[in-house]
C-alpha cells in the first residue's frame, strides 16, 4: 500500500462550505467532472448503476456482453456486502454488532484489512470509521436521495455540529485465522471510495482471467485500465480542472479524482460535503478544488487523491511526493500545481 510519512494539516484558506459555495456561485455547472475518455474503435461503452455511482466500462465489441455480465455481477455482490445503506448488508450487520467478535466473509475482511493498512500508512488521515461523523453532518441517506434536498433552509436554521475527531479505527481487532472482526463499541464503518477502488481492481482482474482485454472500468471517477486500446499506444484520459479539462496518456494503472463540488448538500443553511477530516470530525477545510492522481491500482489512487485533498495544497503535494505518486492539485482559485512525474509536457487542454 503506502509507506509512512509525517503528515500535518495545511492552514485552511477558508471554510470548506464557503469554498464550495463561492465556487458554485461563480461556476454553477463547473463541478469537477470525473476522469473521462473517448470510446476507441472496436470497443463498446456500457454503463450501469451500483455502489451509489455510475459504473462505466469500455470493452471489446465481441466480448462486451460477457464482460458486462461479469463486472455487473461483481459490483452487485460488493454492494450487497459493503453498502451502509442496505440494512441487511454484511457491513450494516457488522456495524450493529460493534463490541462483539463477528465472523465476516473473505470479501469484507479483505476490504477492512486494506482500509486499516491505508489508515496506518496515512497516519489516520484516511479513516474508515467515520460513519457517525458523516451522519452527523447530514450524509444519512444515499447521495441520490440527498440530491433532492439541494436548497438552503431559511436564515437562522443553521445547526451547530460539534466535531468528533476520528482515530478509533486503531481499536478495531481482527483475527485473520478465524476471520473475525471486533469493532469498538459505538464505532461504525463506512468504506466509501476505497471499496469502489478495490472493486474496480477486482473487476479488471476478473476480465483478465476471462481473457477480456483491453478494458477500462470506471466507478464514478475511479478508473483503471487493462491492456491498450486497439491501434493505440495509450488511453487518452481527461482529468478536470476548475474551468477546463486536460487529457493525459495512460499506459497502465489507474486514475482517481477527489473533490467536494460534486458530493455536497445543504444542512440547514450550511453547505456540507463528504470528505471528513478525521482530525476535526468535520468536513475538511482545504484550499483545493480537486486532486487527480495516477497510481498502479485504483484503490491506491483513490486513497491518495482523498488524503491529498484533505491535507491541502502544501502538505497534500508533500504527501504525494513522499510516495512518488504523480498528481495534479487544482486550487480553489483555478490555479494548479503538479507533483512529478505527472506528465505536464503531455497535457492537452480541451
Amino acid at each position: 500500500m503506502l509507506g509512512q510519512a509525517v503528515l500535518r494539516r495545511d492552514p485552511p484558506v477558508d471554510q470548506a462550505a464557503r469554498v464550495a459555495r463561492a465556487a458554485l456561485r461563480r461556476h454553477p455547472s463547473a463541478e469537477p467532472a470525473p476522469p473521462d475518455y473517448s470510446t476507441p474503435a472496436g470497443m463498446r461503452r456500457e454503463e450501469f448503476r451500483a455502489m451509489g455511482t455510475t459504473i462505466s466500462l469500455l470493452l471489446p465489441e465481441n466480448q462486451a456482453e460477457l464482460g458486462l455480465q461479469l463486472v455487473h455481477t461483481l459490483f452487485t455482490e460488493w454492494e450487497q456486502t459493503l453498502s451502509r445503506f442496505i440494512p441487511d448488508s454484511e457491513l450494516s450487520q457488522l456495524n450493529e454488532h460493534a463490541g462483539t467478535a463477528t465472523a465476516v466473509s473473505d470479501l469484507l475482511y479483505s476490504v477492512l484489512a486494506t482500509a486499516l493498512t491505508a489508515a496506518q500508512a496515512t497516519q489516520g488521515v484516511y479513516d474508515p470509521a467515520l460513519l457517525d461523523q458523516l451522519v452527523r453532518v447530514g450524509y444519512d441517506r444515499t447521495f441520490d436521495d440527498l440530491k433532492a434536498v439541494q436548497t438552503p433552509q431559511p436564515a437562522g436554521f443553521d445547526p451547530i455540529i460539534p466535531g468528533e475527531p476520528g482515530g478509533r479505527w486503531r481499536g478495531i481487532k481482527v483475527d485473520p485465522i478465524r476471520r473475525c472482526v471486533t469493532l469498538p463499541a459505538g464505532i461504525k464503518l463506512d468504506f466509501g471510495g476505497i471499496a469502489k477502488g478495490m472493486a474496480v481492481d477486482a473487476a479488471l482482474e476478473q476480465l483478465r482471467q476471462n481473457g477480456i482485454s483491453p478494458a477500462l472500468v470506471n466507478a464514478g471517477g475511479d478508473l483503471a485500465v487493462l491492456g491498450l486500446p486497439p491501434d493505440a499506444e495509450q488511453w487518452p484520459i481527461s482529468v478536470p480542472g476548475q474551468e477546463q479539462m486536460w487529457t493525459i496518456p495512460l499506459h497502465s494503472g489507474a486514475v482517481a479524482t477527489s473533490g467536494i463540488a460534486h458530493r455536497h448538500w445543504w444542512q440547514g443553511n450550511t453547505l456540507r460535503h463528504h470528505l471528513i477530516d478525521p482530525r476535526t470530525g468535520l468536513p475538511a477545510e482545504s484550499d483545493l478544488w480537486s486532486v487527480s492522481v495516477v497510481a498502479d491500482r485504483c484503490e491506491q489512487a483513490e486513497v491518495a487523491a482523498k488524503v491529498a485533498f484533505i491535507l491541502g495544497s502544501r502538505q497534500g503535494a508533500k504527501f504525494l511526493r513522499s510516495y512518488h505518486i504523480p498528481g495534479i492539485l487544482v486550487h480553489e482559485d483555478g490555479t494548479w500545481q503538479t507533483v512529478e512525474p505527472w506528465p505536464v509536457h503531455l497535457m492537452e487542454e480541451l
